[in-house]
């Protein structure tokens, strides 16, 4: 007898739960301006991106998916990118969106890098491109006024925007897409029209087709924000490593007041003409230059970060006190070059992207809605923190000349504690072990505690066990009060970890374990099961892809590899590996992959990754594995 189907009321109940499912995690997603704290949230989670610019109309559509592979290996988050109209509509009316054209394509592939889209869709983009974007055939209308709110060029403006941003909408990162913003214009305040009756329009086409979720922008240089700004507008600046940093991100806070700083186009080198000197900025400069913006907590895009080439008739041309047209090489002096090799640039900026990150400078991001504060410390339990790590955080109310004994009285600390004072690492207190820890220190130095939750019982007691802090810690013989608890989200903010510096302030001078570290590797040929062996490191955690693969004692052993399932990892695409060392890290900071176990301190070969920014080149790498 064949089974019975389902009724047609139950099919449709399973439908409806399986649609409300699907809606409830696609409004999870969101990318909005935190103005309180002066960041980006990121699904909730403070985010800020370091970018790239990438034009997919300079690079032939074969080679789109090299080079944005390669930025993602530089550290980049996202990829910025402009919209030619003229493109796509080479006739009004007609079309374009094949082969090098298609742009859906690009997004696509894009998102199989990992990459986040700043979108740039004019209408007109500048870019050194053929009329800054906008058609030629915008001119057989000779009267025509362009980028005003004349009706004729309005009219053609509306019809192209009615058939692209419907494009792009299903790619809004809201919607499940990536694209977490979207500006209107481009540098609209340079040019000499200055007309905010043309800009409103645009800002209202926009929000009319993509609607009131996703981040509209504008991008302007110093001079340029006083036309180029509007009110529901994110206002952004655009400036080069030569000029000062501080005045021109206080000149936007005239405009911004509150929430995060952005440079939409940080110049990574410059264009040329054609009968003068190839451009070339300072790699050195440039990568000084960077660390300054992140070090302010800056959200930044590098302009360009790839040329490419303009193909055909494509160059577009300067007006600078005579006619300058544009040469065909669109190399600009990047950090990937026009021919897509890796040069000196690409590895200063990395190594700038990829700085350790000492997880104290972390602790916004990590703990998003803020601290607990308790005269006496309270456990993992009290304060809903299920596993993992939470920082204790208190401040001398007295000077510590002498070195004096911390100590946690009763074995009251559940169940490693990493004690710190001003930032700087001064040892471990563990469960059940006898340990003299002395600490000196200022009135008013911070004493941080880290503790960890190394897992609750689950054979020999009925007693409840519970983590953190159990009894007040001591410092000689005095009780310290008034605490600081931070609950740390941490595997929450790995998803989208990148070295995020606490906004407004620089990193320590003096740098000091609890730490994160990142890279990012590629894999060859038929993935396989392996296993990660962290020889050098001490004791911490580790991410792949994002996917917690559990804790690492190296030092303690006897285990010194972690099984790596071979649906983990990602084929002929971007991997990222993320460490959290909390004692002790190697000098040469590395990872390696094996082909077999060392769960008794044994030794074997296998392929080494350099987590250190060391290597002259990216090379793909080939795991060995069953």
């Amino acid at each position: 007898m064949p089974p019975s189907l389902p009724s047609l009321p139950s099919l449709l109940l399973r439908l409806v739960m399986l649609l409300l499912l699907l809606l409830s995690q696609t409004e999870a997603r969101s990318f909005v301006v935190d103005r309180q704290h002066d960041r980006f949230l990121l699904d909730g989670v403070p985010f800020r991106y370091v970018s790239g610019s990438l034009h997919y109309f300079r690079v032939p559509r074969v080679l789109w998916a090299d080079r944005l592979l390669k930025m993602r290996l530089s550290g980049l988050n996202a990829v910025q990118f402009y919209v030619p109209w003229n493109y796509h509509e080479p006739e009004p009316g007609v079309y374009n969106f094949n082969g090098s054209r298609d742009l859906v394509a690009f997004l696509n592939e894009a998102a199989r890098a990992n990459l986040l889209v700043i979108l740039r869709p004019g209408p007109y983009i500048c870019a050194e491109w053929e009329m800054g974007g906008l058609p030629s055939w915008l001119l057989r209308k000779p009267n025509i006024r362009l980028r005003t709110s004349d009706p004729a060029f309005l009219a053609a403006v509306d019809s192209w925007f009615n058939v692209l941003l419907p494009k792009i909408y299903p790619f809004l990162y809201h919607n499940g897409g990536n694209i977490i913003s979207v500006q209107v214009e481009n540098e609209y305040g340079s040019y000499r029209a200055c007309d905010f009756k043309y800009m409103r329009h645009l800002a209202g086409l926009f929000r009319a087709l993509l609607g009131d979720k996703i981040l509209l922008f504008t991008t302007d240089g110093p001079q340029g924000l006083k036309c180029g700004s509007l009110q529901g507008l994110y206002t952004t600046i655009d400036f080069g490593p030569a000029d000062n940093i501080t005045k021109i991100f206080s000149l936007l806070r005239n405009y911004e007041p509150h929430g995060p700083l952005v440079n939409s186009e940080y110049y990574t080198g410059w264009l040329d003409y054609w009968g003068q000197n190839h451009s070339t900025r300072s790699s050195l400069d440039i990568a000084q230059g960077l660390e300054k913006i992140l070090q302010l907590g800056a959200s930044v895009n590098m302009y360009m970060f790839h040329g490419g080439t303009n193909f055909g008739y494509w160059n577009g041309a300067d007006k600078k006190g005579r006619f300058l047209p544009i040469t065909t090489s669109y190399d600009y002096d990047a950090p990937i070059s026009e021919a897509g090799d890796l040069t000196p640039k690409f590895f200063a900026l990395r190594n700038v992207i990829s700085k350790d990150g000492n997880l104290l400078s972390f602790l916004d991001f990590l703990c998003p809605h803020g601290p607990i504060r308790s005269v006496l410390p309270l456990t993992f339990e009290a304060v809903k923190q299920d596993h993992g790590f939470m920082l204790y955080r208190t401040y001398l109310t007295f000077t510590v000349f002498e070195p004096t004994p911390f100590w946690v009285p009763n074995n009251g600390v559940h169940d490693r504690a990493y004690v710190m004072v001003d930032g700087v690492f001064k040892g471990v207190l563990e469960r059940n072990l006898k340990q003299e820890l002395y600490l000196t220190g200022k009135v008013g130095a911070k004493l941080d505690i880290l503790l960890e939750n190394m897992g609750r019982l689950s054979f020999g007691s009925n007693h409840s066990d519970f983590k953190g802090l159990l009894e007040t810690p001591l410092l000689g013989q005095t009780l310290l009060t008034e605490w600081t608890m931070f609950p740390l989200k941490i595997d929450k903010l790995i998803r989208w970890w990148f070295p995020l510096q606490l906004v407004k302030r620089a990193q320590p001078q003096v740098f000091s374990v609890p730490a994160f570290y990142s890279t990012t590797f590629s894999v060859l040929g038929k993935l396989g099961d392996t296993f990660l062996h962290l020889s050098g490191w001490t004791k911490g955690q580790v991410w792949i892809n994002g996917f917690n693969l559990g804790r690492y004692w190296t030092k303690r052993g006897p285990q010194q590899t972690l099984y790596v399932p071979r649906h983990l990892l990602l084929n002929r695409s971007i991997n990222k590996v993320t460490l959290l060392e909390l004692e002790n890290m190697p000098r040469e900071p590395t990872i390696q992959f094996l082909d077999k176990p060392i769960l008794n301190s044994t030794l074997h070969l296998g392929y080494t990754y350099f987590l250190s920014e060391t290597q002259s080149s990216y090379e793909p790498m080939e795991l060995s594995g069953h």
